[in-house]
């Protein structure tokens, strides 16, 4: 197939399209939780999902008539073992290797659900509802990344300042080991610590996704006994979410399908692409971190190691491109990834970071389609 020619005929159409990858439905129905789960499931996907921040807005801004509060697709489930996440969407928590101090974490006095940092880059666990300095991280700030707020606040007041000010609280393994954050870190004494992104909870949501993002309102405390409560959302205040015992009846958000679907079935690339096409729109592309996320949740389904996406290499021009016409702006590379070559193409990792690796055309993979043009 001649890609090299496509792409020169792509660049002189070139055009960014913003996609939109599933909708919610604001049903003014007085309903149980389960009740709600329900009428989802037979009627549109599942109770709503809401992945960051942006889903959030958007949520908010098609709020339906007089809805004040809504359920929400988030639960509490009873008996479960506390996951540990990070504050900030797409960072996913991963249990081995992660620097610990020694003892930690203890649970010392009680649950202690969420966070903290020492300057020598250790970790440990502290109560949610403890005062405490806390770290931002800006990832739109090029010459400062991290900000030690030593105005003492509890986590979930911690997270909503992070958010307002900067991006989120400081989260992942890679920042938080960041040598930067050696000096930002340096006012403090060495038994002195602060708050980071990193959390757990016992909280899952109807779907089955791992979304890490939680908008709790400011009074939430992580470490009551939440069994049996639900989320829901208030529209008055801002869309925060606040947990309430599932049997009450309230009115709901579902949400629709997804514009993508996984093909559990092994083929070349280009015997993928040739599928997609028949069968939906074409193979998946990706322009954003908001769809990233959502594909990597579906990618986790997959039977093989990576997954096939929209992505080609075109050797005689030198350049990587989506063959549905969207720019390659955002980008997942896994580290020293792309090392240009002939006849490779784009694949996502089905497990870890779910970043993007190129691979031989000719290797066989589980594949992600697009089901119309996004």
């Amino acid at each position: 197939m001649q890609w090299d020619l496509l792409l020169l005929i792509w660049i002189g159409n070139c055009c960014l399209i913003v996609c939109q990858l599933y909708e919610y439905h604001y049903i003014n129905e007085e309903k149980t939780w389960t009740e709600a789960q329900q009428y989802c499931r037979e009627n549109h996907t599942d109770l709503a999902t809401v992945s960051n921040m942006a889903d959030m807005k958007r949520l908010l801004s098609h709020s339906a008539g007089n809805m004040k509060e809504a359920w929400i697709g988030l639960y509490d489930q009873a008996d479960a073992t506390r996951i540990w996440h990070w504050s900030l969407p797409g960072v996913e928590f991963n249990e081995s290797n992660q620097p610990w101090r020694e003892n930690q974490p203890n649970d010392y006095g009680g649950l202690q659900n969420c966070g903290i940092i020492w300057k020598n880059l250790k970790w440990g666990d502290i109560s949610c509802s403890k005062k405490q300095e806390f770290l931002c991280f800006d990832d739109n700030n090029s010459t400062k990344k991290f900000h030690l707020i030593q105005d003492k606040k509890n986590w979930t007041v911690a997270q909503s300042y992070c958010r307002e000010k900067h991006t989120d609280l400081a989260s992942g393994l890679t920042q938080l080991q960041d040598e930067e954050l050696r000096k930002e870190l340096s006012p403090l004494n060495n038994e002195t610590y602060s708050l980071t992104g990193l959390f757990r909870d016992t909280w899952r949501w109807s779907d089955g996704s791992s979304f890490s993002f939680r908008h709790w309102n400011l009074q939430f405390d992580s470490e009551q006994h939440n069994s049996g409560q639900c989320a829901m959302t208030v529209f008055d205040d801002g869309g925060r979410w606040k947990n309430e015992n599932c049997t009450e009846t309230k009115p709901f958000i579902c949400y629709a399908p997804s514009s993508f679907i996984l093909i559990k079935e092994n083929k070349t690339w280009e015997d993928a692409l040739k599928y997609c096409r028949d069968h939906y729109h074409d193979l998946v592309t990706i322009t954003s971190l908001d769809k990233q996320r959502w594909i990597q949740q579906e990618a986790k389904f997959a039977s093989t190691d990576y997954v096939w996406m929209g992505l080609h290499y075109a050797c005689t021009l030198d350049l990587w491109f989506w063959i549905s016409d969207e720019v390659v702006s955002c980008q997942n590379w896994a580290l020293g990834e792309p090392v240009d070559d002939c006849d490779m193409s784009g694949a996502m990792e089905t497990r870890g970071e779910h970043k993007w690796r190129k691979i031989n055309d000719s290797e066989k993979f589980n594949f992600i389609c697009s089901k119309n043009r996004q």
